[in-house]
């Protein structure tokens, strides 16, 4: 069994990396920070930067990342998440305001999981063409696609979308609220989960323009959630039942490899940039990297670091040959890569000293992007929660 990237993966993520290098700066994300989110009403790329968003979504584009998991057919590269893991690692480690893994790994997976099963669309009142011309305009870069109204607990996914008036008839002409929904004003449509008939999940596909956004506060500014206000309808339904269920038991797994993936680019990012400053800053005539102390935090960042990877590397392979262990695997790999990169901020926070508690110093952008990330789609307690019910269930592989 091969346990090593092939070159083409390598050459992919070389070619990520470089690019965002250049198009996605500390002085880009400072100019996010600064600029508070406007309410948005109707397609929003780029909305909140018009032109340093569009462009580098446009590169992106460009490389294939947003449809890296689409079948070829429809606009996509044909890759599996492998592949994705690397361009995420690398978006996390310039800390990516728009929403690459949300396009790429939760919703076009979805949309392409659909038409290769077009029973459940079916039963569900979705319209394979539409479905279709949605995976082909993400897949190409021409939309921007997000997700929510489902977040992960010890128990399994729960949901967070509720019915404005709580004393309505669900599912249908009902309006509903759905928090925290990520890159809310960038995005062109949403994968939004709503409470369906007889306490079940219904998968609804929802077009910006057909929502009401409205921005949220976050710790991580670029990232710039919101809450939608909609009308779930048979046009937006994608799956409702043991369909929507298993639709959002992938998202649940899939959200966690694609936080996780980041979250090992962010931890290279602030460990790079401590060890950077420790032998740039001089204490008693010496750089303080030479001082014993200072090895050890560094030391035990990378080390954990380096315990992360091959669980999400692990995760990835899972979900792509679609293993029985792969929810176990997927929350392994969020609650050690969530470990890592929060041991990675304190190091990288303590090496700096005072001068990273200040606005001016860069490490900031990273570490709040790194707390926003590590509570999204179940923080460490929640995955390991998950990994020892898996393992009680027999599932754990």
């Amino acid at each position: 069994m091969r346990f090593a990237f092939t070159e083409q993966q390598l050459e992919l993520r070389g070619a990520v990396r470089q690019v965002l290098a250049s198009e996605c700066t500390p002085a880009d994300l400072r100019a996010l920070h600064e600029r508070p989110p406007e309410p948005a009403a109707g397609p929003a790329l780029g909305r909140a930067d018009p032109g340093r968003t569009s462009a580098r979504w446009a590169v992106l584009a460009e490389l294939g990342a947003p449809g890296l998991l689409a079948p070829e057919a429809h606009g996509g590269l044909g890759l599996d998440e492998v592949d994705l893991t690397g361009v995420l690692e690398e978006a996390g480690r310039v800390a990516l305001p728009e929403p690459l893994g949300e396009s790429a790994g939760l919703v076009v997976p979805a949309l392409a999981g659909l038409l290769e099963l077009p029973g459940a669309g079916a039963d569900a009142g979705a319209d394979p063409g539409k479905v279709a011309r949605w995976l082909g305009a993400v897949a190409h870069g021409e939309a921007v696609a997000t997700v929510g109204g489902v977040e992960v607990g010890r128990a399994g996914p729960v949901l967070t979308t509720a019915p404005l008036d709580p004393d309505a008839q669900l599912p249908d002409a009902v309006p509903c609220r759905t928090p925290r929904v990520v890159a809310s004003d960038r995005a062109d449509v949403a994968l939004l989960v709503a409470p369906g008939a007889g306490g079940g999940l219904e998968v609804h596909l929802v077009e910006a323009a057909a929502a009401r956004r409205l921005p949220t506060p976050s710790i991580d500014g670029p990232r710039r959630p919101g809450e939608w206000e909609w009308v779930p309808s048979p046009e937006t339904r994608l799956a409702s039942g043991g369909a929507a269920a298993v639709l959002v038991g992938s998202l649940v797994d899939r959200g966690a490899l694609v936080a996780a993936s980041q979250l090992l680019g962010l931890a290279d990012r602030m460990i790079a940039m401590a060890a950077a400053y420790a032998v740039d800053r001089k204490q008693f005539g010496r750089p303080i990297g030479s001082f014993q102390a200072v090895k050890h935090l560094l030391a035990d960042a990378r080390v954990r670091l380096e315990f992360a990877r091959p669980a999400t590397y692990r995760a990835a392979e899972s979900i792509a040959r679609g293993r029985p262990g792969r929810a176990a695997h997927a929350a392994m790999a969020k609650a050690l890569a969530s470990d890592a990169a929060d041991l990675a901020a304190r190091v990288a926070l303590q090496v700096h000293g005072a001068i990273g508690y200040t606005w001016e110093c860069d490490l900031h952008l990273f570490m709040k992007h790194t707390w926003a990330l590590s509570a999204s789609w179940g923080d460490a307690v929640t995955q390991r929660a998950r990994v020892l019910a898996e393992a009680l269930a027999g599932r754990s592989g």
